[in-house]
């Protein structure tokens, strides 16, 4: 594998230089604000990342003044107290995006959320704690434990929180397979997963960088060269 400092060059060059790359950053991880993020948060951004799944962001932005009245703010607890004529309901509520399967992983996710908040004080203190270097492990709990979580979905969702991870885009999977990584296009498998979790653990040691930064900066080195 090459080092990261061939990778990050390689970025600079193409973006303008160190400090062009640095505005491009993220902003760093906050385990301290992570924390303190509400239940209802973690939720909404739940059902946004599952909802934006297999469809046009934008629509799911434009409509979402009405998915937050729809679905009462997010709070787990009144949520999950719902009978079966509100979440029938909301199969014919113009207000949101009527998908039953997705429409019914709110209900489902708000009980995911409050049974970990009842364990763990929040559900945001539960991922503050949970270690960068096994975001594998991660994201196979939210597949078990959660609805509609799984793939690219459970990535964005910590990425939106501001958990400190990688996402496996089109761009940062070409970046790690330039470097030297044998994975497939698309990383799906455990065990691309796990090559993809070791090197970026290699990374971070090497570099003292934030895995958010390390996959953007992975993203910015190869492939289309776009204004960003």
């Amino acid at each position: 594998m090459i080092s990261f400092k061939t990778i990050r060059a390689r970025a600079e060059k193409r973006k303008g230089g160190p400090k062009a790359l640095e505005k491009l950053m993220p902003a760093k991880p906050d385990l301290k604000r992570l924390a303190r993020l509400g239940d209802d948060r973690i939720l909404a951004e739940m059902t946004r990342r599952v909802f934006c799944a297999g469809f046009a962001w934008s629509v799911i932005d434009a409509k979402w003044d009405g998915f937050e009245d729809a679905f009462l703010r997010f709070e787990p607890a009144r949520l999950t107290f719902q009978p079966e004529d509100f979440w029938e309901g909301l199969l014919r509520d113009a207000r949101i995006v009527r998908n039953g399967a997705k429409i019914m992983s709110v209900r489902d996710n708000a009980a995911f959320v409050q049974d970990i908040a009842k364990e763990h004080g929040s559900f945001g203190r539960f991922l503050a704690k949970w270690p960068s270097s096994d975001e594998i492990g991660l994201l196979d709990f939210l597949v078990k434990r959660g609805s509609r979580l799984g793939g690219n979905t459970g990535q964005m969702l910590l990425r939106f929180v501001g958990w400190d991870g990688f996402v496996t885009s089109k761009d940062v999977v070409a970046c790690m397979r330039e470097a030297g990584l044998d994975l497939a296009e698309e990383v799906k498998s455990k065990g691309d997963l796990a090559q993809v979790q070791a090197q970026f653990n290699a990374w971070a040691e090497e570099t003292g960088l934030p895995y958010t930064h390390l996959s953007r900066i992975c993203a910015l080195s190869v492939g289309e060269n776009r204004e960003d």
